[in-house]
């Protein structure tokens, strides 16, 4: 089990250059003369545990510009090639979670519930689940982030929407939770700022795929929040950041371990990434398909991980007792339309138009020109590289290679199949929608190459793999 450290209340430096850090009853003073960067970084690289009191001063000296960039980012590869122990992960994540501002809410009677994935192509999860779980009673304080690379982002995809917005202040934040038991924004600068600055780092440093560092960022962020419960997707496959089913065990059993510590209920569900979730790839297609949920209709695994989580969320929100419950809560408010009603509510009190939930509203933002994609042979789909198809929307500038890219909302792609299919020559793969006719060509070839067929047919995906909890945790 993760034995985690005490919760620090930081205080300032004093005039004679020290930290002081009030750490329940004791009270441990760190000279800046001998407690520094470099020597963390040391023990760390020679594969040592840190104290508590190292990480804790390490990360509130990075928030004070007390420790430079350069000297982060060696800690990182340092913890990329040497691991933490549970402790030292406990307390990192701690410690970026008070980097910044913790939200609390008034009601406190009412379990706050959040979900977070791990990124994949085609999850637009997110915008159909939070209205729907907010819809059955249980507040849903969600903080998103925008796409990089060949996945996608919820805030990208939110942008679509005319005239809403995700940038919202802390105390904005909390009315929108309480007005609608629901808020969809980006990370504010208040909230877990040390994670802000390493994520950034981490991103250029090669240090993005340490189970520790991953784990910290998620719960900094998720937990600054105020929620009382966290269910996460921890995605695996060709299109998601783990590539294998263990990997994405072991992150996903880190962050449930850590986030019980932290005093939440957590659950994690491991669910496939080798195809493309749903049919749509980009942005606003992305959000027409999750609006499409919302109305009861929409692609089957995209409509079943969204009631799976939302009865997950359901269950720690105390509205549920039990998964099969929370699957007829959640299937009762797509049914009945209290779903959609509660994304009207949503997305109008965040400055949006709310007739974009009309079917033939005409207001998501649309491509000039569409084209397709055909498949060269006949045969059984066994596979496919999903990573390329993420990066097939973003040469036409549906994503971003690099942060300060600008997308464009109307473009992307439609995925017509799934594995176990059985497909013709010359059936429709893929239909384009794109803007730059020199952005096309590229784009096709490398999408082509994205599929694998076989003469042999084979089983269909199965999407949810397996489930994690706090009592599966030794």
């Amino acid at each position: 089990m993760f034995s985690f450290a005490p919760a620090v209340d930081y205080e300032s430096y004093h005039e004679d250059n020290t930290w002081v850090f009030a750490i329940q009853d004791r009270t441990v003073l760190g000279s800046k003369a001998t407690m520094r960067a470099v020597d963390l970084i040391r023990k760390k690289r020679d594969g040592n545990v840190l104290a508590t009191e190292e990480i804790e001063w390490l990360i509130k000296a990075y928030t004070h510009d007390e420790v430079r960039d350069d000297q982060m980012a060696a800690f990182a590869m340092a913890v990329f090639f040497q691991g933490m122990s549970p402790k030292e992960t406990a307390t990192l994540t701690d410690s970026m979670m008070r980097s910044g501002n913790l939200i609390e809410f008034p009601d406190s009677a009412r379990r706050k519930v959040d979900k977070h994935s791990t990124g994949g192509v085609g999850d637009k999860v997110s915008i159909c689940l939070a209205p729907l779980v907010a819809a059955c009673g249980v507040p849903v304080p969600m903080i998103s982030g925008r796409g990089l690379g060949h996945t996608g982002g919820t805030l990208d995809k939110l942008s679509a929407i005319p005239g809403f917005s995700v940038e919202q202040s802390d105390q904005q934040f909390i009315r929108l939770v309480e007005q609608n038991f629901c808020a969809l924004i980006g990370q504010t600068a208040s909230l877990a700022p040390a994670d802000k600055r390493l994520y950034a780092l981490r991103d250029v440093t090669a240090t993005v795929e340490s189970i520790p560092l991953i784990c910290a960022s998620i719960l900094s962020k998720k937990l600054a929040e105020g929620i009382d419960g966290l269910v996460l997707d921890v995605k695996f496959g060709s299109g998601a950041f783990m590539k294998n089913l263990e990997d994405a065990r072991q992150l996903a059993t880190t962050l449930v371990a850590v986030g019980t510590q932290m005093g939440r209920d957590v659950t994690a569900l491991l669910t496939s990434m080798n195809q493309v979730l749903g049919h749509a790839c980009g942005n606003s297609n992305e959000t027409n398909e999750a609006f499409d949920v919302l109305r009861g209709e929409g692609p089957e695994d995209l409509k079943h991980i969204t009631i799976e989580l939302g009865a997950e969320m359901l269950v720690l929100g105390e509205v549920a007792e039990t998964i099969d419950e929370g699957r007829a809560r959640i299937e009762e408010v797509i049914q009945n339309g209290k779903g959609v009603e509660q994304m009207a509510k949503i997305i109008e009190s965040q400055g949006g138009d709310p007739r974009v939930l009309d079917e033939d509203s005409g207001l998501l933002p649309l491509a000039a020109h569409e084209d397709i994609v055909v498949f060269q042979k006949s045969g059984y789909i066994h596979a496919f590289d999903v990573e390329s198809i993420g990066r097939s929307a973003m040469l036409l500038g549906a994503g971003r290679a690099r942060q300060d890219d600008v997308i464009d909302l109307g473009v992307g792609l439609e995925i017509k199949h799934k594995i176990g299919d059985k497909v013709d020559a010359g059936e429709v793969f893929a239909k384009v929608m794109y803007n730059d006719q020199g952005k096309l060509d590229v784009m096709k070839q490398v999408l082509s190459n994205s599929v694998t067929l076989c003469d042999d047919p084979c089983a269909p995906v199965k999407l949810i793999e397996e489930r994690i909890c706090k009592n599966q945790i030794a």
